[in-house]
């Protein structure tokens, strides 16, 4: 969650928020408040944007340093190739517990839509 709210307050000009790794988030109505907060602000965001946006740029300042200029275009690519990694490896996570994981598939998400 602390990097997708990372990537919306770049997108706003905000500064990075506090690496928390959720030790600020006490229960699960905390986790759920917090991502639900987060979805509605980025969901907004982008029903804001126009296609010639996507070509807009913003500087990004990563923690481990450096500056970087990305298009939206790079940094929402970038968003959903790196969230189907780790959608990857909590599947693994858990097969290696014996749970049948959810599906994960994208192409099953549009077809429910």
């Amino acid at each position: 969650m602390w990097a997708e709210q990372l990537w919306l307050h770049r997108w706003l000009k905000r500064p990075n928020p506090a690496v928390s790794q959720g030790t600020d988030l006490k229960s699960l109505k905390e986790v759920r408040e917090r991502w639900a907060a987060v979805d509605a602000e980025r969901a907004a965001f982008v029903a804001g944007m126009s296609d010639a946006q996507l070509d807009d740029t913003r500087l990004v300042k990563p923690s481990s340093g450096g500056e970087f200029v990305h298009t939206f275009r790079q940094m929402f690519r970038h968003f959903i190739n790196h969230s189907s990694y780790h959608r990857g490896q909590i599947v693994t996570f858990m097969r290696q517990l014996g749970t049948a994981p959810p599906s994960t598939d994208l192409i099953l998400y549009y077809r429910r839509g």
